[in-house]
């Protein structure tokens, strides 16, 4: 899970380093000059993309099974207040962007949340992220 600063942008994409053999790479690089992708980028990211539909279904029972939220899930200040008042401590489970408005206090979020589990991004305040550190699982 990574961690981002509330007031930062939130980039599109994120980088990831690889290390690949040589002949693995001038494969690629040969599939590139024959018109087959744009560059390396592309082949990666269309490697990637078949892998993870060749593991669809897969993913989709991991979800369902972990409770999991896919794509961007916001918590606002209301949404937290509504879960103190109704007795509930929310247990957070996103794959994909998890926020907490800039809004939300440390004390707020402490009484409403009882866990956090991102797979993706976590965007909330730094005072946020300190007071839920106890409760947020890698």
């Amino acid at each position: 899970m990574k961690l981002v600063e509330s007031k930062a942008r939130l980039p599109d994409t994120e980088k990831v380093t690889i290390n690949l053999g040589l002949v693995d790479l001038a494969q690629m690089d040969l599939l590139v000059e024959e018109g087959f992708y744009t560059n390396r980028t592309d082949f990666v990211r269309t490697a990637i993309r078949k892998q993870l539909e060749r593991h669809d279904e897969a993913i989709r029972q991991t979800v369902i099974r972990k409770r999991f939220v896919m794509g961007l899930q916001r918590y606002t200040r209301i949404d937290l207040e509504q879960s103190v008042a109704a007795g509930e401590r929310l247990e957070i489970h996103v794959l994909g962007l998890a926020t907490i408005d800039d809004d939300v206090t440390p004390e707020l979020a402490q009484a409403a949340i009882a866990s956090i589990r991102v797979l993706g991004a976590f965007l909330a305040p730094a005072p946020v992220r300190a007071a839920l550190a106890d409760r947020t699982q890698p």
